[in-house]
């Protein structure tokens, strides 16, 4: 099960302070259990592109409009298109948040749509709804307009806000998305136990920075 659970893992490191040799260390370690994919800030995506391009099963990963999701909509597609360019094969946005809980639900679903078609054939988009922020019906609501927007994936959380993954939001997730649509499990994913439960609910890719404790079998104090 260890070796189909890395396939599902988006090895994270997303701190402020990460250093070279931290990020080094993420790379190596995603290469050896063949994860689904490195998630790092955008000023490392040529580094982890580089050192992964004779490695074509482990993806590159970044995020935009990171952890707030309060830029302009101009400013997530040109994040985008950037770090394309850089090497990005996965992008995870963060929604405008305000937008949502306002109920100006066109906002929402441009600005999605903004970074979708700022990647379209070039790279996926995963939409961070930042669940614990919201109510079950702003949930439901956030992943329709990520799907209305044609976005690849909804993921869950940045793991910077006030709480993490759950298998309810998850199972709640993917029951408005239908089986088409990705949904990825972020924050708070420590064990094998915790990422096989959030498998178990519905996603189809989990986001942690304990990666390799989890395909170990053992748990992690991360905070991500």
């Amino acid at each position: 099960m260890s070796k189909e659970l890395a396939k599902l893992i988006d090895h994270t490191l997303l701190k402020a302070d990460a250093t070279e040799a931290e990020v080094n260390k993420l790379i190596k370690e995603a290469k050896e259990n063949l994860f689904a994919s490195v998630c790092i800030n955008p000023v490392w995506v040529k580094t982890a592109a580089e050192q992964l391009k004779e490695t074509p099963e482990v993806k590159v990963c970044t995020v935009i409009g990171f952890p707030l999701g309060a830029t302009t909509s101009e400013v997530k597609a040109f994040e985008t298109a950037n770090a394309i360019e850089n090497g990005a094969d996965e992008v995870d946005m963060v929604i405008n948040i305000s937008a949502l809980k306002d109920k100006k639900y066109d906002i929402v679903e441009n600005d999605i749509k903004a970074v979708v078609d700022a990647a379209k054939g070039k790279a996926l988009t995963k939409v961070i709804i930042e669940t614990c922020l919201l109510t079950d019906e702003e949930k439901v609501k956030a992943c329709e307009l990520a799907v209305k927007a044609g976005a690849d994936f909804v993921k869950t959380s940045t793991g910077f806000s006030t709480g993490g993954a759950t298998a309810e939001d998850i199972a709640l997730m993917r029951k408005t998305v239908g089986e088409n649509v990705g949904v990825k499990a972020s924050g708070g994913v420590r064990s094998v136990e915790d990422a096989e439960n959030m498998v178990k609910a519905g996603a189809t890719r989990v986001g942690a920075s304990s990666g390799v404790a989890i395909v170990n079998g053992q748990k992690s104090n991360a905070s991500y």
